[in-house]
């Protein structure tokens, strides 16, 4: 997961807020939105900036990337490490994103969004408006014993999420709190089909973050976990750190 795709930008022709809602209806089921609330949702809007680590554990990768994120402006900050191992810090607006060196538009970039994808992607299934979400009831879970609510957020073939075509599968229990999940890549690349636990939550400000992932992605170990979670509030200079 590691080359992504915007979300492209879909609209339903509205011609009153009757339609509208129904276009809403047909591609996302309501647990969406309840789940989105949970991680924060409604209070997004306070945050002016997160920072976090983002750090993987796979058979023969062990990557760690430090990122600042101001989604109002849409200002990311990276520190971590180029493909020689070099140390590398840079800032960027997404915005002029073309006016940027390749590295940052050919690997920094799709870094980001890959990571952010992972740290909060319970507000994708509603900020993005291309994939279908579906409630499909109590199943059983990939990984733990038990059951849990899956929700299955599909990508169509052309656009959207990490690569067109993907799917995630979110485990959701009684909280509202997604307990696993699994991803499947719509495109060719590797690793094709990931499975992780959601643990270790934490609050930073209203944003509730899940920071250790453990499973497999195609039946290697995987370990993902975010450290050093903090938000900035509207309105302050002091960094809030999960806990």
């Amino acid at each position: 997961m590691t080359k992504l795709a915007r979300s492209t930008t879909f609209r339903c022709l509205v011609f009153g807020m009757m339609i509208l809602a129904t276009c809403w209806a047909l591609t996302r089921a309501p647990i969406a939105e309840q789940v989105a609330k949970t991680y924060g949702l409604d209070s997004f809007g306070q945050i002016d900036a997160i920072r976090y680590t983002f750090n993987l554990q796979f058979p023969g990768v062990n990557i760690s990337r430090t990122w600042i994120w101001e989604p109002k402006t849409g200002q990311v900050s990276y520190e971590g490490k180029d493909k020689e191992g070099k140390p590398v810090k840079v800032t960027y607006l997404q915005s002029q994103l073309n006016s940027e060196p390749a590295n940052v538009k050919d690997e920094i970039e799709p870094a980001f969004i890959n990571d952010q994808y992972w740290l909060v992607f319970p507000f994708h299934a509603v900020w993005d408006s291309a994939p279908d979400v579906q409630d499909m009831g109590l199943q059983k879970l990939p990984l733990g014993t038990g059951s849990a609510k899956r929700m299955t957020v599909k990508y169509p073939a052309e656009a959207g999420g990490f690569t067109p075509g993907d799917t995630w599968e979110l485990y959701v229990g009684p909280n509202n709190r997604v307990e696993e999940m699994a991803y499947h890549r719509g495109g060719p690349k590797k690793p094709s089909v990931v499975i992780a636990t959601w643990a270790g939550y934490k609050k930073a400000g209203p944003l509730l973050v899940a920071t250790e992932h453990r499973g497999t992605a195609d039946g290697k170990p995987l370990q993902l976990t975010f450290t050093d979670v903090s938000v900035k509030l509207a309105g302050s200079d002091k960094w809030m750190n999960a806990q």
